[in-house]
């Protein structure tokens, strides 16, 4: 049986396996290539593969997510990475209006295989403008794919497969998973768009992803200590989510709490639950969002504890709802 191996390890190597698979493949962004990448995902992939695979970039993020756009529409496969999500608002024009347009544009001839790699999340001390979790403002792009990892096994599969994707792909790494373990397996390869049942239950679906599903589990061990039996559900990607595994859940357990790490309003909580209540009406008695609030992260340990969904919260809200 194979080891267990780290969050990032499990990046790295997905990285370094498409990198060995496709020459088409490059890797580039600040510090990803002598540093070895500011979360250290990267290191020995400049050395491997040299600098005309795996390079750095100046600090400007506009610019590298024009070159990323521009390499993927003329026959490579960029992979970029975007040292924290809070500053892909500087590359939105190149995103949003360019890449994830192209295909659209072109009547479906031209594809556009770019994959931007991130670091989200708060919990980390790093303050207001370095721990946003920016899905709700791409959530309502058309054309583009949001990926949102909770495993090592997860992380590798899933980025293999943006990789591969010809469309662009958002790849969003929480900052307190990097040192996370768990075991691989590559029997199977993953589909973007297909959410996992993580734990079996009951009386009450909990969907989520990222860190929130160490939070939920931890969440439904509470509450079955009380009788609380909790289905939790890891999405792994946001968009396209995957609606009929969460309707499966539904029907057996008819409650539904969606937890995201993100600000309540405008959320992709709100997606989830508009599209399963559109479509199970039915099996729904109770149905709510639990949610960070409408406010900047703070930097103060206790003040940034409190604002996050954590997992007594969410075993809180269950018990009093049910």
């Amino acid at each position: 049986m194979s080891e267990p191996v780290e969050f990032r390890t499990a990046l790295r190597d997905a990285l370094d396996e498409e990198l060995a698979a496709d020459e088409t493949v490059i890797l580039f962004g600040e510090d990803v290539a002598l540093a070895g990448g500011a979360v250290a995902v990267t290191g020995g992939l400049f050395e491997k593969y040299g600098p005309g695979r795996v390079f750095d970039t100046p600090i400007s993020e506009l610019a590298m997510t024009g070159a990323a756009y521009g390499a993927a529409i003329s026959g490579m496969r960029p992979v970029l990475e975007i040292m924290f999500g809070d500053f892909l608002a500087l590359s939105m024009d190149s995103l949003i209006n360019q890449a994830s347009k192209y295909w659209f544009l072109t009547q479906g001839r031209q594809s556009v295989p770019l994959v931007i790699r991130s670091v989200v999340g708060a919990g980390g001390r790093f303050g207001a403008i370095h721990s946003q979790m920016p899905i709700s403002w791409l959530m309502g792009v058309p054309g583009l794919k949001i990926i949102a990892p909770s495993t090592p096994n997860s992380a590798k599969g899933l980025l293999k497969a943006a990789i591969r994707d010809p469309n662009p792909v958002l790849f969003f790494e929480h900052k307190r998973l990097y040192s996370k373990k768990g075991l691989i397996d590559d029997s199977e390869p993953s589909r973007i768009g297909a959410a996992k049942v993580v734990r079996e239950g009951s009386d009450i679906t909990l969907v989520t992803a990222m860190k929130s599903v160490d939070d939920c589990l931890e969440a439904a061990e509470t509450l079955a200590s009380e009788g609380i039996s909790a289905e939790v559900i890891d999405l792994q990607t946001i968009r396209p989510f995957d609606a009929p595994t969460i309707l499966r859940s539904l029907a057996k357990t008819n409650r539904i709490a969606v937890v995201e790490e993100g600000p309540l309003t405008g959320g992709w909580a709100g997606e989830v639950l508009a599209v399963v209540t559109e479509q199970g009406l039915g099996d729904i008695d109770d149905a709510w969002r639990i949610a960070t609030p409408d406010a900047p992260v703070p930097y103060s340990p206790p003040l940034e504890d409190a604002f996050l969904p954590g997992a007594q919260r969410i075993a809180d809200e269950v018990r009093r709802r049910a």
